[in-house]
């Protein structure tokens, strides 16, 4: 504690610093002298008594497990990316003689996080798309192939896995240097590597229309109430023989329901969102036709409205 002047005690008193609230008080009278103040100091507060981890201190990173060292190890890098003389000489000698043995992990790892966030992915599936990749990496049998649509694959996989499906034109869009073809060679290359490593199948989980529906309606900014009746229709649209891939199904339903509803859509703007080609949607919609009336709700469109879409 220390003085300070109190303007209603009229006099020099004794003050107390609430450092939860950040706020100077007077002991006599509890007048607030100064409130909300930053406290510059160090933190270096302990929470063993909260937590049951062996080092709780809130100082650096995260473990990672899935690295040698838990992701621990220091690198001295050159400022501001431009030359330094100190790391080339006797530094730089020393740091490049112990090189980190999961730099080129690390690396991966941070390739895989960037695309993971261009896409708004959670922090389950990047974890998930890591662990892929070192389960991969650590057999070797990565040297000559495109590093860019391993990692892309890894990420897909895990995607599918996580029951958060991506197309594999959504994640290309955000890889450099693979193809949609490369991307889909390299996830049979790693499924395949996966299940004579793990000797079982590899579970991916089985994609269905309503898993890219409610994401392609909320780009488009089709209402609450279009968005409900598109996925009732993606649902009993699943009990059909309709041989469509599931986002061809999903574009179709999008633009029926667009049509039927005030607020229509064309279908360059769908084709757009959902990535699949205008002359695709239509022919996915002819398969639909013949069983509107059963998958559209009676409650958003009448009888009459689909049989006047039919024709």
């Amino acid at each position: 504690m220390a003085d300070s002047y109190c303007p209603d005690c009229k006099r020099l008193t004794e003050i107390v610093f609430d450092h939860s609230a950040g706020d100077t008080i007077c002991s006599e009278c509890g007048l607030v002298l100064e409130a909300h103040s930053v406290d510059e100091t160090s933190e270096w507060r302990n929470f063993s008594n909260e937590s049951s981890d062996h080092d709780p201190n809130r100082v650096g990173g995260p473990l990672n497990p899935l690295l040698a060292d838990g992701g621990l190890s220091t690198t001295i890098s050159k400022t501001n990316g431009g030359s330094n003389e100190f790391l080339s000489g006797s530094l730089g000698k020393w740091q490049s003689r112990g090189a980190n043995p999961d730099r080129n992990l690390i690396q991966a790892f941070k390739s895989i996080a960037a695309m993971a966030d261009r896409l708004g992915l959670v922090t389950t599936i990047k974890d998930r798309a890591n662990e892929i990749y070192k389960k991969v990496e650590d057999q070797k049998p990565l040297k000559g192939r495109n590093q860019d649509a391993i990692l892309a694959a890894c990420l897909y996989i895990a995607c599918r896995q996580e029951n958060k499906a991506r197309t594999v034109k959504e994640i290309c869009s955000v890889v450099n240097g693979a193809t949609k073809k490369e991307i889909g060679r390299a996830k049979e290359f790693i499924v395949k590597h996966l299940e004579v490593e793990m000797g079982c199948s590899v579970e991916m989980g089985t994609i269905h229309a309503a898993d890219y529906l409610r994401r392609f309606c909320s780009n488009l900014g089709m209402t609450n109430q279009a968005v409900k009746a598109a996925h009732e229709a993606v649902q009993k649209s699943e009990e059909l023989d309709i041989r469509r891939s599931p986002i061809s199904v999903a574009a179709a339903v999008i633009y029926i329901i667009t049509q039927l509803s005030g607020d229509k859509k064309p279908l360059k703007d769908i084709s757009v969102v959902t990535q699949v080609a205008e002359g695709t949607i239509k022919n996915s919609y002819k398969d639909l036709s013949p069983h509107l009336s059963q998958i559209i709700p009676s409650w958003f469109a009448r009888e009459e409205d689909i049989k006047n879409l039919h024709s």
